[in-house]
């Protein structure tokens, strides 16, 4: 029993679980914020031309048309079904607008802060130096020991033609 808590503890104090909270906290608390912008903006804005195109007081009214009655307390409301399904385009389609914004942020701090593989080299290479005691050359230095040794190369295959 004592394992099966102590993988518990582990499971929670993950990074992962813990990322995971706080995006679910993080994305209830936008939800409410997409809701609002949705529902007192976006809808009204829909309602407002749907009710100038079909001559209505507002979308309330302009989709009560789609309700049908086949008996008395019997009524299907399609028009809150079409209601429905606008606010999730909308709603859709302003995430898919912040989401697509905020990778975007994201990607472009990832490219300016990824170092080469050639920086990569340069550091292991000079870490290696290090180890071994040897200086540590400058990336200036090594620039002018490539283009000696691309020079020496070029004239000695020049000699041999």
């Amino acid at each position: 029993m004592k394992r099966v808590f102590s993988e518990f503890k582990e499971f929670i104090l993950a990074g992962d679980v813990l990322d995971l909270a706080v995006g679910v906290v993080i994305g209830s608390a936008f939800t409410a914020i997409v809701n609002q912008v949705v529902e007192g903006l976006i809808t009204p804005l829909v309602g407002w031309l749907v009710a100038a195109i079909t001559g209505t007081k507002d979308l309330e009214s302009s989709l009560s048309v789609l309700d049908w009655s086949p008996r008395a307390g019997v009524t299907f409301q399609f028009g809150d079904v079409v209601s429905a399904i606008i606010t999730f385009i909308i709603t859709g389609f302003i995430l898919f607008l912040i989401v697509k914004t905020a990778n975007k942020a994201n990607l472009t701090q990832q490219e300016e802060a990824a170092p080469t593989a050639e920086e990569y080299l340069a550091e292991i290479r000079d870490l290696m130096r290090q180890e071994q005691g040897l200086p540590v050359e400058s990336d200036e230095d090594n620039q002018v020991e490539e283009t000696e040794e691309t020079d020496k190369k070029t004239d000695s295959e020049d000699t041999q033609e």
